[in-house]
C-alpha cells in the first residue's frame, strides 16, 4: 500500500516491510492521539476539571526527558527488540489508561505512554536511516509520517465512535487491541539478521552547537502544536456546541488536511531543502493563528484557520525529522532522541499551560500563545539556516 509509492532503487528490506512499519506507526499515533480531542470527555469520566487533566498530560509528555538515554540506548541495540519493547510497553499503557480509577493512575498511563512512543518511533527512524541514505530520506520519512494524518481519521476517528458508542475506556481498549496486533506483524515480518546497530552507527557522537537551534524549534513547535490541539475539543464544545460525534468529524477534517501536508512534505521537501520546508510549514502556521486568534468565536473563521496551521505544523514537523536524525551523521539516534525530547517537553509545559489558559481567559488564551510560539519557531529555524551558511 505504502511501498508503491517508492521506486526499486530502496533496499529490498525497506520496500518489503515499509507497510507493517507504517500502520503500526498509525496505530500507535492514534492511541498517543486519541486523548486530547476527548479531554472534557475524560475528564468527566475521571470527574476532574480540564485544568487537572492538563497536569496528567503534562506529567506524561515529560517521558520526553528520556528521549536522549533512549537514543543511545538505541544506536547501540537491536532494532528490532527495540520496537518490539516499545509496541509491548504501548499496548500496556493504552491497557492501564483504559482502567485508570482515577487521575494518578491517568496519569502514569500517559507517562508510560509518552516514553514507550519515544522507544519506538526513534527505533524506527533510525532502522530506516541504516537503509536509506541521508538525501533520500526526505521522502520515506514523510510518507512514514502520513501515519500521523492517517491516524486522525482512521485511528482516533475509530476510537472516537467507539467512545460515542459506549465510552472513552472502549476507546483506549480498542487501541490496545490493534496496537497488539501491529507488534505481532512487525515481530514476523523485520528480518533479525540486520537489526542491530551497523559498525559506524556506534561510534560515539557529538552534538554541533547549531543543534540547539533544532531543539528549540522542535520545543516550540510541538508546544504551539499543543495548545490548539489539547483545548480546540472543549473550546468547540463550549463555543459552538460541539458534541463527540461533531469532534470526530473535524478530527476526520484535520486528518485529511495533515495527510496532504505529509505527502506534499515527501514530495517536496527534498527538493526545497528541508530548513526551508520548516519555515515554509511555520509560517502558514503563524499567519493561520493569527487569524484564529481574531476570530476564535465565529465558527466560519476559527475552524478553517485551526485546519490550516495543523496542516502547516505536519508540514513543519515532518521536514525537520530527517534534520534531527542527521545532527550526528554516526549516531542518528542521539540527534533524535533531544529533538523528541525536546517537543516532548514543549508538549508537557504547554499541556498545562493552555489548559489553565483555556479555564482563565477561554479559547482565546490558548490560540495567542499557539500563535506566538509559531513565530518563535520560525525565528529558530531561521538561525539554524543562518548557521549552515
Amino acid at each position: 500500500m505504502f511501498a508503491r509509492y517508492l521506486d526499486q532503487s530502496y533496499a529490498p528490506v525497506v520496500l518489503k516491510n515499509l507497510d507493517r512499519l507504517v500502520w503500526a506507526r498509525l496505530v500507535s499515533n492514534a492511541c498517543y492521539r486519541f486523548a486530547p480531542p476527548f479531554i472534557a470527555v475524560i475528564a468527566r469520566g475521571l470527574d476532574v476539571t480540564v485544568a487537572q487533566l492538563g497536569v496528567a498530560f503534562m506529567i506524561g509528555e515529560f517521558a520526553g526527558l528520556l528521549s536522549p538515554v533512549i537514543g543511545r540506548f538505541i544506536d547501540r541495540g537491536n532494532r528490532l527488540v527495540s520496537m518490539l519493547f516499545g509496541v509491548s510497553l504501548l499496548t500496556t499503557s493504552v491497557i492501564i489508561l483504559a482502567v485508570a480509577p482515577n487521575l494518578w493512575i491517568f496519569g502514569a498511563g500517559m507517562f508510560l505512554l509518552s516514553s514507550s512512543k519515544v522507544l519506538f518511533d526513534t527505533s524506527l527512524i533510525v532502522w530506516v536511516n541504516d537503509h536509506v541514505p541521508y538525501e533520500r530520506r526526505g521522502r520515506i520519512v514523510g510518507i512514514i509520517e502520513t501515519s500521523w494524518a492517517l491516524s486522525l481519521f482512521i485511528g482516533v476517528a475509530a476510537m472516537g465512535i467507539t467512545t460515542a458508542l459506549f465510552s472513552w475506556r472502549a476507546g483506549f481498549l480498542l487501541g490496545a487491541v490493534a496496537m497488539a496486533i501491529s507488534g505481532a506483524l512487525i515481530a514476523t515480518g523485520l528480518p533479525r539478521n540486520d537489526a542491530h546497530a551497523p559498525p559506524q552507527s556506534i561510534q560515539r557522537g557529538k552534538v554541533p552547537r547549531n543543534g540547539l537551534y533544532i531543539f528549540a524549534s522542535a520545543f516550540l513547535l510541538m508546544g504551539a502544536s499543543q495548545c490548539v490541539g489539547i483545548t480546540f475539543g472543549p473550546w468547540f464544545e463550549d463555543e459552538f456546541g460541539f458534541t463527540s460525534l461533531g469532534l470526530i468529524v473535524i478530527v476526520v477534517v484535520l486528518g485529511v488536511f495533515e495527510l496532504g501536508s505529509s505527502i506534499g512534505s515527501s514530495r517536496v521537501t527534498d527538493q526545497w531543502g528541508k530548513e526551508k520546508s520548516v519555515m515554509r510549514g511555520v509560517i502558514a502556521m503563524a499567519i493561520a493563528g493569527v487569524l484564529m486568534t481574531v476570530g476564535h468565536q465565529f465558527a466560519f473563521l476559527a475552524i478553517p484557520m485551526l485546519i490550516i496551521y495543523v496542516a502547516g505544523f505536519e508540514f513543519a514537523l515532518v521536514s525537520m525529522l530527517p534534520i534531527a536524525a542527521n545532527l550526528v551523521p554516526t549516531a542518528g539516534g542521539i540527534g533524535l532522541g533531544l529533538t523528541v525530547g525536546a517537543g516532548t517537553l514543549g508538549r508537557a509545559i504547554f499541556s498545562s499551560v493552555a489548559t489553565s489558559l483555556y479555564d482563565w481567559v477561554g479559547p482565546l488564551g490558548p490560540a495567542v500563545a499557539a500563535t506566538v510560539l509559531a513565530v518563535l519557531t520560525a525565528l529558530a529555524i531561521s538561525g539554524y539556516s543562518r548557521s549552515l551558511r
